[in-house]
């Protein structure tokens, strides 16, 4: 059976330099969901859902910031008797899969030229000098 409709709030449009006469926002709750919404034509249309009141509030205040109102004209919504949208948690970003570990390359493969921190010179500048000819005086 649905409740009666409960006053929760209100919502202030501004048409044109005058402010308009405050909208009543109320709620009624069908079995195990809560509506809120003004009863007033065209704004109707509007309606938040949840399952409870805040949630119902946080998912009215979304969609009536999309109803195709500017944000200069109107304020609100104005919540009364302890209503607090309660918005929905941010999902926190995946977790990166866990990283496999860099295979080693096999011992007889040369290394890249950019692995080692002190670069070796080439084989051909590490060939080992001709020894002096002995002195003939010795």
């Amino acid at each position: 059976m649905e409740s009666l409709p409960e006053f929760v709030g209100t919502v202030h449009i501004f048409l044109g330099p005058y402010r308009g006469n405050p909208i009543a926002l109320y709620i009624r709750q069908d079995s195990d969901t809560f509506k809120i919404s003004p009863r007033i034509y065209p704004w109707n249309r509007t309606m938040g859902v949840g399952e409870n009141p805040n949630k119902a509030a946080a998912d009215f205040e979304e969609k009536w910031k999309k109803n195709g109102l500017s944000p200069d004209m109107y304020t609100g919504p104005h919540w009364e008797g302890g209503i607090k949208p309660e918005k929905p948690k941010p999902t926190p970003p995946p977790k990166p899969a866990a990283s496999t570990p860099k295979p080693e390359p096999p011992p007889d493969a040369k290394p890249a030229a950019n692995d080692s921190a002190s670069p070796s010179p080439p084989q051909s500048a590490v060939a080992e000098k001709p020894k002096d000819p002995p002195s003939p005086t010795d």
